[in-house]
């Protein structure tokens, strides 16, 4: 008997302050004024998918001591654009990144919890931590945390956040003008939490919202992170999402589950993803080709090798030779506020490796960053894409994607029109919204509130 085929999950992630987005091109729009995000929104409406994604910096990222704006620098309040987003959008998710290092569960809870009620129940959290002091810097605790307590604050940070959206049932709100009662539940809201992290306790002052708790989403790739999503995430982000590597992480983190006495329904798995879409294969194939020149220009190849040399590269020719002298591998990093210098855990042997491989091949240092840099996910004709993304997720790679356009406000646009009717027509995505949550779109089921009274992590 065969398998009945899946419902491919996509999601439309606005790219800010990364190497995807081509903020140069003449097709690019702004990355700040609320059209380029209600534009992005409505396509993602439009095309059905489940939900908007963005992601959020806390700080500006410095490489040499002065701000890094070969990318796009900044981005308005996540929180703000999403509430602005539920007012132009009606089924489509609205996911945002929110710290657990340096906010507080009663005020993050009490914003989820609002923006569930202002958009009917669309409302999704990816719960993150924070990994360098530099990011800290900008907060009066200031510091960071190693990585474990990191997971630790972040696992007892949502759950206290629970406990805060589970102190209100959904049934205490009479407001009877006849009796002048509005509460039937003169504790509603009430919480006590003492644990290692947090120690609180009042009243919660926002209603349950109608999806119970927002949609919880992670994005760790470490032993803790796969954790961490296995035990309370409706979803977590993948960074895999080739055939191979994707099975591998997917099956690994499914089989986590029961342990946690969960099903692998209950946890999505959502890779990020890129594409370049022309008429045909080898029309797309060559535009993948410029996009990632655009996106690796000389000045970006040089800021990207600095990454590794933990040294000033300025003088050094693009389309050159790679530097003969070797890596700094000192503490001080070059490059500040950007997760990538974690991946060069040992620069000096990182630096041989692509010295042989740049010599092999006759690659300048641009070449070598576009080589070994990130690669466009999907690249071909509609039909190719459609049948590719159709394939990874019943093969097991995922459940869906979380793509992300090189062009914004307008880059989803030809995905929406071209590739999501063929989706549809094979019968693998949806032509309209069943359901009016983000929990129905994801086919998660509605968490039940918890009885109300003191609750102390142990």
């Amino acid at each position: 008997m065969s398998k009945p085929l899946k419902q491919i999950h996509l999601a439309a992630h606005f790219p800010g302050v990364n190497n995807t987005t081509v903020w140069s091109d003449p097709e690019a729009g702004s990355h700040i004024e609320f059209s380029s995000f209600a534009h992005f929104a409505q396509t993602a409406e439009r095309a059905k998918f489940d939900f908007l994604f963005l992601a959020e910096g806390l700080r500006l990222r410095e490489q040499g001591g002065k701000i890094y704006d070969l990318d796009v620098v900044g981005r308005p309040d996540t929180f703000t654009v999403l509430s602005a987003l539920a007012a132009v959008t009606e089924r489509l998710g609205l996911a945002g990144t929110i710290n657990s290092t340096f906010n507080e569960p009663y005020e993050v809870a009490r914003q989820f919890a609002s923006l569930d009620h202002l958009s009917d129940g669309r409302a999704a959290w990816n719960v993150v931590t924070s990994w360098d002091a530099f990011t800290g810097e900008n907060f009066r605790r200031g510091g960071f945390l190693p990585q474990e307590e990191r997971y630790s604050r972040a696992e007892e940070f949502l759950s206290t956040a629970n406990e805060l959206f589970d102190s209100w049932r959904g049934d205490e709100i009479v407001a009877d003008p006849a009796t002048g009662a509005f509460l039937r539940d003169a504790r509603a809201g009430a919480f006590v939490h003492k644990g290692q992290h947090f120690d609180i306790e009042g009243r919660f002052n926002v209603p349950r919202s109608p999806q119970g708790r927002p949609v919880i989403f992670q994005a760790g790739d470490s032993e803790e992170g796969r954790e961490f999503a296995a035990s309370g995430a409706d979803a977590i982000f993948s960074r895999y999402s080739t055939l191979k590597e994707g099975q591998a992480f997917y099956a690994d983190v499914k089989g986590r589950l029961a342990r946690h006495g969960r099903t692998p329904d209950q946890l999505l798995i959502l890779p990020a993803a890129t594409f370049v879409l022309g008429d045909t294969d080898d029309e797309a194939r060559e535009a993948a080709r410029e996009v990632r020149r655009q996106q690796v220009s000389g000045a970006t190849a040089i800021k990207h090798l600095e990454f590794v040399w933990n040294r000033d590269l300025s003088g050094y020719d693009p389309d050159g030779p790679l530097p003969d002298i070797d890596p700094d591998p000192g503490a001080h990093t070059i490059a500040r506020g950007r997760a990538q210098v974690r991946m060069y855990r040992d620069p000096l042997t990182t630096a041989r490796e692509w010295r042989e491989r740049a010599a092999a091949n006759n690659w300048s240092i641009r070449d070598l960053v576009i080589e070994t840099g990130s690669r466009q996910t999907f690249v071909g004709s509609p039909a190719t894409v459609a049948r590719t993304v159709n394939d990874f997720v019943q093969s097991d790679v995922s459940d869906g994607f979380i793509l992300a356009p090189h062009i914004i406000p307008g880059g989803l646009d030809v995905f929406a029109d071209t590739v999501v009717p063929l989706l549809q027509e094979r019968g693998v995505f949806r032509t309209e919204y069943e359901g009016t949550t983000l929990r129905d779109h994801l086919g998660l089921a509605y968490p039940e509130a918890r009885p109300t009274g003191e609750r102390v992590a142990s």
